[in-house]
Parts: C-alpha cells; sequence; structure tokens
C-alpha cells in the first residue's frame, strides 16, 4: 500500500509550503527518515524526512509550487506499484465523461475544501480546438460557480488535468475571486463605494484573492495616475513574490485591515540604562540596552495583564500568564521574530545569550520552529539605524508591538534646570479592540519607571 506524502504543517501559524527542492527522483529507492525534499516556509527553508522506505512512485507538486498544509505532494511504495488511480491521473481516458461525485460533506471544514481529493475521478471538457481537456468534478462546479471557460484554463494537475486550484487561479486573474461578489474586507467595500469604483474590476492582494482598502486606493491612484509597464525595458526586473517576502506583505496588510491600532509614545530618560549597561561592561559581562528595555518590558507585562493578551481564533480574548517576547530580527529577504519565552524570569544575561543566539541562528537559516512560536509581545529596535522614533506594524496574531528609537542626548528640564540626559522614544502600537488608551498608557508609564530605576526590574 502505498504511503502519502505530504505538505507538512511546521509551527502553529504555518498555512501553506514552497517546494524548494526534491532530493529524490521518481524511481529512486528512498530509506525512511533521510531527507526527501526541502520547503521554505513564510519563517524557515526546512529539510522534510521521508515518511517510509521504499520507491518514490509519483511526485504530484513540482519545485518552486507553494502547497497547502496536509496536501498529499507524493507517493512512496513498492517498485512497479501503481498509482494512478490515487494520483488522479486515469490511465486510459474515458471516451465519455462519468458521473460528477456526490457533493461533498455539509461537515467539511472550510481548509478542508481547500484541497481537493487526489481520488477525485476527471470528467471531460467540452471539446475545443485543442481537443478533449479533462477536469475533476469540483473544479467543474467551481468553474459553472465563476461562470468561466474551462477550455481557456492550463490545468497543472497530471498530463494537463484541470484541477480546482487551476481554477481559482483563473478567478483571481479575472478578478473575481468568489461567486457573485469578489471576497472584500468591510473597510475595502466601504472605501469602493465612496470612490465610485466597482470591486469585480479590482484584483485583490489577499490570500485567494481578497480585496484590501489598499488595493482599492492602488485602483483610485492608477486612474488618475496611470501606470508604468513592468518590463524590463523601462529597466524593471521581475521578482517573484514568495516565501517570507509574500507571507510579511500579506499579513502586514492584514494586520493593519484587521486590527484597530493606535499609538502611544514615550521618551525615556536612560541615564541609569546606561549606568547599568557600563557597571556589566566594566566586570566584563555583555548586556545590551536592547536586553535591557525586553527585561523591563517583561516586568511592565507581569505587571499590566491586561496588555498580554491576543484575541482568539473564535473572537473571545485570550490572557496569558507566560511572558513571552519577540526580538525582531532584520534579514536581506525580509524580517523574522524569533521567540524569548519566560523573559521575565530571565536574568539580564540569560536574555543577552539567548538574543544573540537567536539572532545568529536567524540568520544563519537555523531557527527550529520551536524559537518562532508563542510569542505574545514584540520588540523591534531601529535605534543603531539613528532613528529617533518610528511606528511598527502589530505582529499578529499579537496585540502589541514596541518601537524603540535611537538613545541620543538631548536637552530635558530637570527640577526647573536645563540638563542634557541619554534620551530613548519609545512608541507602542496597541490593538483598540481589546486594550484601551488608558491601560495602554499605564503600561509605558510602569516601563518608563523600570527603565529610569532598572532595580525594579527585580
Amino acid at each position: 500500500m502505498a504511503e502519502k506524502i505530504i505538505m507538512p504543517k511546521q509551527g502553529l501559524q504555518m498555512t501553506e509550503g514552497t517546494i524548494i527542492e526534491w532530493k529524490k527522483q521518481v524511481g529512486d529507492t528512498v530509506k525512511e527518515g533521510e531527507t526527501l525534499f526541502e520547503i521554505e516556509t513564510d519563517k524557515l527553508n526546512i529539510d522534510i524526512d521521508a515518511p517510509a522506505s521504499g520507491t518514490l512512485l509519483a511526485v504530484l507538486r513540482k519545485e518552486g509550487e507553494t502547497v497547502p498544509i496536509t496536501e498529499i505532494i507524493g507517493y512512496i511504495g513498492e517498485a512497479g506499484e501503481d498509482v494512478s488511480s490515487l494520483t488522479g491521473a486515469p490511465k486510459n481516458p474515458p471516451t465519455e465523461a462519468p458521473t460528477e461525485s456526490p457533493a461533498e460533506s455539509p461537515t467539511e471544514s472550510p481548509t478542508e475544501s481547500m484541497i481537493e481529493a487526489p481520488t477525485e475521478a476527471p470528467t471531460e471538457a467540452p471539446a475545443g480546438a485543442s481537443g478533449r481537456k479533462f477536469v475533476t468534478p469540483r473544479a467543474r462546479k467551481t468553474a459553472e460557480e465563476k461562470q468561466l471557460d474551462l477550455q481557456k484554463i492550463t490545468g497543472t494537475g497530471p498530463e494537463g488535468l484541470v484541477i480546482e486550484r487551476d481554477v481559482l487561479a483563473a478567478a483571481v486573474s479575472a478578478g473575481s475571486s468568489a461567486p457573485g461578489q469578489p471576497s472584500a474586507t468591510p473597510t475595502a467595500r466601504k472605501l469602493a463605494e465612496r470612490t465610485g469604483q466597482d470591486l469585480a474590476s479590482i484584483t485583490g492582494t489577499g490570500p485567494r484573492g481578497k480585496i484590501y482598502s489598499a488595493d482599492i486606493a492602488a485602483a483610485a491612484r492608477q486612474k488618475t495616475t496611470g501606470s508604468y509597464p513592468e518590463s524590463a525595458e523601462y529597466g524593471a526586473e521581475e521578482i517573484p513574490m514568495r516565501g517570507m517576502r509574500k507571507v510579511i506583505a500579506e499579513r502586514m496588510r492584514s494586520s493593519l485591515d484587521e486590527a484597530a491600532q493606535a499609538v502611544h509614545r514615550m521618551d525615556i530618560d536612560m541615564s541609569e540604562a546606561v549606568r547599568l549597561r557600563a557597571a556589566f561592561k566594566a566586570e566584563g559581562r555583555a548586556v545590551s540596552f536592547n536586553d535591557i528595555i525586553v527585561r523591563a518590558a517583561a516586568a511592565a507585562l507581569k505587571r499590566h495583564p491586561r496588555i498580554n493578551r491576543q484575541i482568539g481564533s473564535n473572537g473571545n480574548i485570550l490572557q496569558f500568564r507566560d511572558v513571552n517576547i519577540g526580538i525582531a530580527v532584520a534579514l536581506d529577504e525580509g524580517l523574522i521574530v524569533p521567540v524569548i519565552s519566560h523573559a521575565d524570569q530571565r536574568s539580564l544575561e540569560d536574555i543577552h545569550a539567548e538574543s544573540k543566539r537567536l539572532a545568529a541562528a536567524a540568520r544563519s537559516n537555523t531557527l527550529q520552529p520551536e524559537d518562532l512560536a508563542g510569542g505574545r509581545f514584540t520588540i523591534s529596535n531601529l535605534g543603531m539605524y539613528g532613528l529617533d522614533s518610528f511606528t511598527a506594524i502589530i505582529n499578529r496574531p499579537e496585540s502589541c508591538i514596541l518601537a524603540v528609537g535611537s538613545i541620543t542626548d538631548r536637552p530635558v528640564v530637570i527640577e526647573k534646570q536645563l540638563a542634557v540626559r541619554p534620551v530613548c522614544t519609545l512608541s507602542l502600537t496597541y490593538d483598540h479592540r481589546l486594550i484601551d488608551g488608558a491601560p495602554a498608557a499605564e503600561f509605558l508609564q510602569t516601563l518608563r519607571g523600570i527603565l529610569q530605576n532598572p532595580l525594579l526590574m527585580i
């Protein structure tokens, strides 16, 4: 019996992965546990081991393809075993279209409905100039709902079989991402109404073609200013939006579109933090300003549990007891946020060692899924680039992100006397759906108090 090879789920938030390389070819002998293929997720490149020993009988998805988690991408079995019925490729194409399969069960989950069953029997589309075209029943049904001509859709299944994914891709390119009206956020629909734009004429950049408000704004700008052709003639290089860059784009847009993001800023006198770091340095013990801010933020979160919460998938508020802080690390291809777990229970030197390990692993692409899991609150520090302050976008599903600016000498008034002190501006972006302005301000006040008196970390 052939063993399925699926796109594995690597991390709680992973929904799809891109196949980077198959390490074996069809017909090769495979041993259980040896590397079979490499995938790219939104955060990592991961080697995936073979689930069983045998012969690689079929590869259903090619290198470079992005595949939803749990979808079957190949089979392993005994040499010579026939898997044509499992891959959906008919050994002898039927001369008559077989009866379509019954409608799917109403209890099927939304995630499952996006994954075509490999055993689905194909039917024949109406003959066209190019000859017969074979189509799965689900793809045919979707094409009828979206009023698409199957003869104009290129199949990516075995032997050119048209599957539902091909129809959905054609629908997106045609500007229709769902039956009836295109899928769009409420904000996008309102903006389209105000600007007099037809949603059906706009291509969404969200998952499965969902239209965001930014898509409406971009379409409005294009109408008034026009657009430049995307070709080499104008010196443009076309770079595929995929992997980490694609997921960052989707999540940042989604974060702005879904969360009610508000920002508080506060200047912090870092004199005592500077003295604390100098004291560590004098003893030959390495501690950075970012380590001090991470530890101070952890202590403040412990005192303000209302900040340490998220909105769950069912819409309820999740109140966390553990304090796990993500640290944003810039990479050439994007941004990644490894997590320092239980930061409130760690010493400054422990936080420094863990931060250094995570940053090095991020840049060498050796982070493990557990290094990225469980983040509750993110700190993004761009002070080393000379930015006095900036506004960060919330790293969903978290509800807050702290943007840290540079520490610079600034004039301040202390007891009615002018003085020069090292000052840092902190900007807290928070989700106003579950955190109000006053609790957010109180959190910043506590954080400022701790940084100005680091003994309060203890």
